[in-house]
């Protein structure tokens, strides 16, 4: 990731960087997905194992038409090469399939895609390179990457570390404290994370943002007549980030047909925008079944989209937000889910990670008491695999507040 000034740039490193390197050694293509202006073209061109080869960017409409003319030519025109922006181009993947089959010997990592868009879910690839490739998402710049750590939270320490030592481990952390609303409103967008702007040129960013976002990414995904209503759709679900998924409800909301809304969300997510987040069962085919919970991939996002001043759930979908980094930089990758009973219980996240489970509360006050750990400890009742809960809060100190249920400044973890 880059910053400093243009003559003299620092590359930040990326949590995923380690994941990247095993499936360089492994998979013969590599596919880096994750949100436009993320960062994937600066980890492809700038990570060690990728720095000299060829780089070829389809968003070059030049480059698009000569690969486009002979696609076989073009990928035996060098022995590696990084293409970026994939998607725009659906065709190619089937050529890429055909490109390594035909080899007599199998080379790893000769190819590495990026894309803005999940090719998995695009209805115009017709091939997902199952057994070729492997897809690593890069989600936007967590905190401790900002800061130039390479890292996500410490979540793998708490399941890791006894639960008797929680809250030795959190007091050590020596995390710059932080306002959580500063954070939010910041997202993880590296050209405005980085920078120190104030909410005036953050909502510029945004609106540009926005508007190349459905001018460009949608007209690559899909066809969609009205722009003006996919907006609407847009600031309505940002409105909704931490609720339960209605799709009635967004189109009464909207004003726009059932199909309509169902289309446009699948959209928003293939394009890495919106997320979807299951609930937790023992019964994975229950999960299924009941309703998912609404978040964006980036809180800064889903705050502007949403307007007003952040709150308790642009909190809850910044945690988020950090956590699904985590989990895309482990292998085999842990399950972040959400947990709701028919009763009223709701544990805002549960992590599953090696037959263990950790259930995560979020909560935008600083100072949470024993009522605020209820239904964490009914959770720990009903999943006795469940080794420990914990408080995230907005304010300085780390305290037990029942039985392996800790409460920690959400700023210590992340």
């Amino acid at each position: 990731m880059l910053t400093g000034d243009n003559h003299h740039p620092t590359i930040l490193p990326r949590a995923v960087a380690p994941l990247l390197d095993l499936a360089l050694r492994t998979m013969r293509v590599v596919i880096i997905s994750g949100p436009r202006q993320a960062g994937k073209s600066t980890l492809a061109t700038h990570h060690p194992q990728l720095a000299s080869r060829p780089y070829f960017s389809l968003d070059d409409d030049a480059i698009l038409h000569r690969m486009q003319a002979d696609r076989r030519a073009f990928l035996n025109s060098a022995p590696e090469m990084v293409i970026d922006e994939v998607q725009r181009d659906p065709p190619l993947i089937l050529a890429i399939k055909v490109a390594v089959d035909q080899q007599r010997t199998q080379k790893r990592g000769q190819f590495v895609l990026t894309g803005s868009a999940n090719l998995l879910m695009m209805k115009h690839v017709s091939d997902s390179l199952a057994g070729r490739a492997y897809y690593l998402n890069l989600q936007t710049l967590t905190r401790r990457e900002q800061q130039g750590l390479g890292t996500t939270g410490i979540w793998t320490r708490f399941f890791e570390t006894p639960v008797t030592d929680w809250l030795d481990m959190v007091r050590a952390e020596r995390a710059p404290h932080e306002s959580w609303q500063a954070a939010v409103k910041r997202g993880g967008f590296p050209a405005i994370a980085l920078e120190r702007h104030d909410d005036q040129q953050r909502s510029l960013w945004f609106d540009g943002y926005i508007a190349t976002y459905l001018e460009r990414d949608l007209r690559d995904l899909h066809a969609v007549a009205n722009l003006q209503s996919f907006r609407v759709l847009m600031q309505a679900a940002a409105l909704r980030i931490g609720n339960l998924l209605n799709h009635a409800e967004l189109a009464r909301d909207a004003k726009m047909p059932l199909t309509t809304v169902h289309q446009y969300m699948g959209l928003l997510e293939t394009s890495f925008q919106a997320t979807r987040l299951v609930p937790y069962a023992r019964n994975r085919t229950k999960r299924l079944i009941k309703s998912p919970k609404l978040y964006w991939n980036d809180a800064g996002l889903g705050l502007h989209l949403g307007g007003g001043e952040p709150s308790g759930a642009h909190l809850e979908n910044y945690v988020l937000n950090d956590l699904l980094c985590w989990r895309d930089t482990e292998t085999p990758r842990p399950e972040v889910t959400y947990w709701r009973t028919a009763g009223g219980a709701e544990v805002d996240f549960v992590i599953g990670r090696k037959l263990k489970l950790l259930a995560i509360e979020v909560k935008a006050g600083d100072a949470p008491g024993p009522r605020d750990a209820t239904h964490l400890k009914t959770f720990q009742a009903e999943y006795p695999e469940c080794r420990g809960s914990l408080i995230l809060h907005g304010g300085d100190e780390s305290y037990w507040l029942g039985e392996n249920i800790l409460a920690v400044p959400w700023w210590r973890v992340m």
